[in-house]
């Protein structure tokens, strides 16, 4: 069951941003090439997902603006992953099992075209057909901003930036992640629940739920750059801890990490408890985030 459910939100994810992304002949190509590059790598979709099943979950139905709704997640996402392999932060070269952006179009074109993928993202919630409440999708634009900024994403890469080289603490390495990483994952269960119209207390519930979800996800992912290969995860494997990177797995050690992240993906699925059996396919990609070998 959730393996159809994350492939039909894959294709239906691919196909909206097909639509919302500009052709990639379209004038001036360079960008609108890289911009698709990296959009189209590939990749789990698992934002947009979150936010589809959240929204199915609060309106018993696929509402109106999902679709828009997911891949302007994606394409903040996907952003962000072109400004972090760039050289002056994380130096990648590999993404998805691909060059990254900058190795295949040139440093400038790339910090562009992640310009470009932001911006966009933010224009398609403004956009009435993401929903036709204004109020809401001031309520989206908002919740991105604050996820994606300096009191998120872009404040959780400074910090690990800072980190490279110091040793910090597990107190420390979870808040870094919970900026880094967590902050846009739990938004994206949020934003089903603010698409949905959910009450505040629905909204409260799958933040936390993200939240939780959020922080399980990058305890795997720092769990399979240890573990994983190249092959496997599409990205240079063993970057970590050849950067000196500050990880919970590089403070609490492998077996203590995969068990804290068993225990984060459980905590993220008793949130639900409340919704009974519509939070199926929610309580399973919390096993999923901490199985998966991507």
């Amino acid at each position: 069951m959730l393996k159809e459910t994350l492939e039909q939100g894959r294709i239906v994810t691919d196909e909206a941003l097909d639509r919302l992304l500009p052709a990639a002949d379209q004038y001036p190509s360079s960008i609108h090439r890289a911009m698709r590059h990296s959009v189209f790598a590939g990749g789990k979709r698992l934002r947009p997902i979150l936010c589809m099943e959240a929204a199915l979950m609060v309106e018993g139905c696929v509402p109106v603006g999902v679709e828009e709704l997911g891949a302007a997640l994606e394409m903040l996402h996907t952003y962000s992953l072109i400004h972090d392999d760039l050289p002056a932060l994380d130096n990648d070269d590999l993404r998805r099992g691909l060059p990254t952006c900058h190795k295949a179009f040139g440093e400038a074109t790339a910090i562009l075209a992640g310009d470009a993928l932001q911006t966009r993202a933010f224009e398609v919630l403004a956009e009435p057909e993401t929903h036709a409440n204004p109020e809401a999708r001031c309520e989206l634009v908002a919740g991105l901003a604050l996820a994606s900024g300096a009191r998120g994403m872009a404040g959780g890469q400074m910090i690990d930036m800072l980190a490279e080289g110091r040793t910090l603490n597990g107190d420390e390495i979870t808040r870094l992640q919970a900026l880094k990483t967590g902050r846009l994952i739990q938004f994206s269960a949020e934003a089903g629940a603010i698409l949905g119209r959910a009450p505040p207390a629905q909204r409260h519930i799958l933040a936390a739920y993200g939240r939780d979800l959020g922080a399980a996800f990058q305890i795997a992912d720092d769990l399979l750059d240890a573990e994983g290969s190249t092959e496997e995860t599409g990205k240079t494997a063993g970057k970590d801890a050849a950067a000196g990177k500050a990880t919970l797995v590089a403070v609490l050690g492998v077996e203590r990490a995969r068990a804290q992240a068993a225990v984060l993906a459980a905590q993220a699925a008793g949130h639900l408890d409340g919704f009974d059996e519509k939070a199926g396919h929610l309580r399973q990609l919390a096993g999923y985030v901490i199985s998966r070998r991507s």
